[in-house]
Order: C-alpha cells, then structure tokens, then sequence
C-alpha cells in the first residue's frame, strides 16, 4: 500500500485514511469521482463504476437518437473499515457507510447504511456487522486453529 496509495492520489482519487488492502485487477472507473474511507479493503478483481451510458440506449428505445452517447457520471463513497469481497460491482451513485461488509460477488446501488452486512444481486442486507462480529468473538475464544496476521 505504501507504493500504490501515491499513485492512487496522483490519479485523483478521495483518500480519507488509509486503505488496508487494494487487491489486484481492482477497476476504477474516474478516480476523482470516488472517495475511499480508511482502513478499507477492496478484494481482487472489484470494479468501482461511476458512469452509466445505458441512457443512450433507453433514448433510442422511445424513438429520440442523441448526436453522441450520454452518460450520467455518479459518485462512490466508501466509508471507514469496508471490506469489499472478490469480484463485487460497484455502481454510480453509491454511498457505503462505516463498518460495513460487501459479499463477494455482490453488485452495490444506493445506500448502504454504516454497520451492515451486504450480499448478493440486487444487494440485500443480510444482517449487522456488529452481531456477526459477537459470534465470531466466541467462535474465536471457543477454538485454536484459526489464523490471525499480525
């Protein structure tokens, strides 16, 4: 993170902390348009889109023809300690609040309040972070063969 956080910044990119993890082949689509929180993990292979061009397919379905295609350009926010899983999608105009956990896989639009457990397509909230983190509290003190990077 020490080389790539730099970069990150020199393309434009919100930093308001300092990510924990940024994985490989992670997409973003304009730098400037997205804000990452600190500690935040975004897993391999996730993509952060901030533009939608389907308007100028929708245009053209009731018959209107733009002189050139039409995106609208949204943000993403990402809040403090985010743990984006593999693969997830990111969409325009999302905003993920604090303490929260994306499933891999997952596509994102909207809000996400601070504090959940999101998983799936179209996202659902599948429970709270704080709850999981209880059960994985005792999971932990009841057994010895976990695996804690220091």
């Amino acid at each position: 993170m020490r080389l790539y956080v730099p970069l990150l910044k020199r393309q434009g990119i919100n930093l308001e902390g300092m990510p924990r993890y940024i994985g490989a082949n992670v997409v973003f689509d304009d730098f400037s348009m997205i804000t990452l929180g600190d500690r935040v993990v975004i897993s391999d292979q996730c993509h952060l889109l901030t533009h939608d061009y389907s308007v100028t397919t929708a245009l053209i379905a009731i018959g209107k023809m733009p002189e050139h295609d039409i995106a609208l350009i949204r943000s993403i926010k990402i809040g403090n300690n985010v743990f984006i899983g593999k693969k997830a999608l990111i969409l325009p105009n999302t905003k993920i609040g604090d303490n929260c956990i994306i499933g891999a896989g997952s596509v994102i639009r909207g809000d996400i309040a601070s504090g959940s457990i999101v998983i799936g397509n179209p996202h659902v909230i599948v429970g709270s972070i704080y709850d999981q983190a209880r059960k994985w509290e005792k999971y932990l003190s009841d057994n010895n063969y976990c695996r804690i990077d220091k």
